[in-house]
């Protein structure tokens, strides 16, 4: 059975971040259910559970004590199970390596963290409103990183 809802799951190890992308969605009012992870091993505990409701998008923070956002996403494409996760790194860093290892890696979008809460809820809701199968059959490194 299809949810009306879209489901999102951040992993970010910065309370402040995790605090902001929750009130963003609140204000959104946008059909989201939306859980949050405070690093890589507890996100990756979650998504192995056999009986875990995959997300429909993942923000993954790449810069995460005990398991990196890069790490997760690197186990996360060895698992035939998670093929079907949107996977949107979401990060202070606008290096051109992180970026491009994240690409290489199988990342779906790369979204340089904001520090305007108005910046934020436009982020967010254009990344959930997002056509994923469009945008992903399209993929290449134009269109990876989110401008706005």
């Amino acid at each position: 059975m299809k949810e009306d809802y879209t489901y999102v799951v951040l992993a970010d190890d910065d309370e402040d971040d995790r605090l902001f992308f929750s009130e963003a969605f609140d204000e959104l009012k946008m059909q989201t259910k939306v859980d949050i992870y405070k690093d890589g091993v507890a996100l990756m505990l979650a998504l192995n559970k056999s009986d875990s409701i995959l997300p429909n998008i993942l923000f993954l923070d790449l810069n995460m004590p005990m398991k990196s956002g890069l790490e997760c996403l690197k186990e996360i494409k060895t698992n035939q199970r998670f093929k079907d996760i949107a996977i949107a790194i979401y990060s202070t860093s606008a290096s051109e390596e992180d970026i491009e290892d994240t690409f290489v890696n199988g990342a779906n979008i790369y979204i340089k963290k904001p520090n305007n809460f108005n910046t934020l809820k436009k982020i967010l809701s254009d990344v959930v409103t997002m056509n994923w199968q469009y945008h992903t059959n399209g993929l290449n490194k134009d269109n990876f990183l989110l401008r706005l």
